[in-house]
């Protein structure tokens, strides 16, 4: 079988068109980066000469082009090496084979070549060249092929690092990176960063991040979301870079956290989340996290801390490593979806869930009530602050969080007892008090939906009204408030606390506070 390209067999002579800088250009072409294609170069080798060409490896098998018979004797010296190549004449067929380099596991492959013309210097030069042309990519396709393995092997070993910072394990974090990055995670604190831009461009993003950040920091493509790259850095000025980085690309925006120890780069990164959600309505297009005033540190310190221990006292009897895999699943997927918790830790939904349902029955608390997820999520971060103060040997603020865990001569306090503070309920009352100048009466809504669970639906039906008009309601709560709601974590749960400090909700059952009753109102009644 020969080729054609105009119905014409070409001879020795060189055709009108086909001058020998036009085919070299031509095969030039196909070495550029948009043109390396095998297959191609094969398919132009047999029209530019007339000849049914082929490539295969030494065991037969075709890479490319149409199938040829050929000497299996001469095909054996030439991949071994005895002959660098042949040429067989017979029968109306004038046949050359060439030896050509192949990437491992091959050894070599060849190029076989047939054409009922003679081969005059001309089509010899271009079967020449075109050979050492396939094995010059051959060649280039391995180097890439294996520098996308290096950099795919060192992507998830980033992951794995993030991974591990999230679950709390510091030490293992640090074991991790010192082999690539020595010194990365040296450091007892860091902040968050989340850069956005689009699926596509993601990965561009990332060497950007890492090159911005003269390869100091931790950049990891975001498992949860295709659009973030997460930074975790220890260095100061790594901020005003991405954010210079943001300022000279279109449509990348940047969210950061405040500093925090590394063992809270779970609540970091959602501080991050938080402060990226600002940043889409900024002119700089960034955003840092405002430290601002958290419930829990206008609670007394002892009794918010003898409290937590008596929640999560069930989990003590539970092995070591057993008890935190739970804690570090738990703080996650209260901050996130089940979904993103399960993408950020490297395991299963399912898993996240169980372990999660786990939880939930040790502690007797009812996760789709959004007032037990919060009281849950100041219990863990408590518990975790605590645990940053007896680490860093700070044993007074370590006693004075966890009660000096000697039994109170008083009753325990429980839940609705560390939310009477007068500090806490002004907190409250000014946090809720901004909804009231919007006259779409978003507290009503805000105070349903949450009692539904974060459910529009149900809510939809408690008020009466359609469930678009709910969702509407509680996103411009959003700007009101500060805070996302839409999207479980942190500031939803402070929102909650504030309702149940004000008594607009009820306490949550949970088993350290057996008998809840709901908190005073200011006017002395019940709610």
């Amino acid at each position: 079988m020969t080729g054609r390209d105009d119905g014409r067999r070409h001879t020795g002579v060189t055709a009108p068109g086909h001058t020998d800088a036009t085919w070299a250009q031509e095969l030039l072409d196909h070495l550029r980066p948009t043109g390396r294609d095998v297959a191609r170069i094969v398919d132009w080798l047999g029209v530019t000469v007339d000849a049914a060409v082929s490539l295969r490896d030494g065991n037969g098998t075709p890479l490319a082009g149409a199938s040829t018979p050929l000497d299996e004797g001469l095909v054996t010296d030439i991949v071994t090496g005895r002959l660098a190549s042949a040429s067989w004449e017979g029968d109306g067929r004038h046949l050359r084979m060439i030896r050509v380099e192949l990437p491992p596991p091959a050894a070599a492959g060849v190029l076989a070549v047939a054409r009922t013309a003679p081969f005059d210097r001309r089509t010899a030069d271009i079967v020449a060249h075109t050979a050492a042309a396939l094995e010059l990519l051959l060649r280039a396709q391995r180097t890439a092929a294996t520098g996308h393995r290096l950099a795919r092997a060192t992507s998830d070993l980033r992951l794995a690092i993030l991974q591990l910072l999230m679950v709390e394990d510091t030490s293992a974090a640090r074991r991790v990176a010192a082999g690539l990055w020595p010194g990365l995670l040296d450091t007892d604190t860091a902040c968050v960063y989340v850069v956005e831009s689009s699926p596509a461009d993601r990965d561009r993003l990332a060497e950007a991040c890492i090159e911005a950040t003269r390869e100091q920091s931790l950049v990891v493509r975001c498992p949860a979301v295709d659009a973030h790259v997460i930074v975790v850095t220890p260095r100061d000025t790594a901020g005003a870079d991405l954010r210079a980085l943001c300022h000279r690309r279109h449509d990348t925006f940047l969210g950061g956290s405040a500093r925090q120890s590394l063992a809270h780069t779970a609540a970091a990164y959602g501080q991050a989340v938080s402060a990226l959600a600002v940043a889409r309505f900024r002119p700089d297009k960034t955003a840092v996290y405002a430290e601002r005033t958290h419930p829990e540190r206008l609670m007394d310190p002892a009794a918010l801390g003898a409290w937590t221990s008596r929640l999560l006292r069930p989990l003590d009897a539970l092995a070591h490593h057993t008890r935190a895999e739970l804690l570090a699943t738990t703080r996650l997927g209260l901050e996130f979806t089940a979904v993103s918790a399960a993408k950020v830790l490297g395991v299963s939904r399912n898993t996240v869930r169980a372990r999660m349902e786990r939880v939930e029955n040790l502690l007797g608390a009812d996760f789709s009530d959004l007032a037990a997820r919060a009281a849950v999520h100041l219990a863990l971060n408590t518990e975790a602050c605590l645990t940053e103060a007896c680490l860093a040997g700070d044993r007074l603020a370590g006693d004075r969080l966890a009660g000096d865990r000697r039994p109170p001569a008083a009753a325990p306090a429980r839940l609705v007892d560390l939310l009477t503070g007068p500090a806490l309920r002004t907190w409250a009352h000014d946090l809720l008090a901004r909804l009231d100048a919007d006259g779409r009466d978003l507290r009503r809504t805000l105070r349903a939906w949450i009692a539904a669970g974060g459910n529009a639906e149900r809510a939809a039906q408690l008020l009466g009204v359609h469930a678009q008009t709910v969702r509407e309601h509680v996103r411009g709560a959003e700007p009101v408030l500060e805070r996302r709601l839409l999207a479980a974590g942190s500031d939803l749960y402070e929102v909650v606390l504030a309702h149940l400090v004000t008594g607009a909700l009820g306490p949550p059952g949970l088993h350290a506070d057996p008998h809840p009753d709901p908190p005073p109102r200011p006017d002395g009644h019940q709610a």
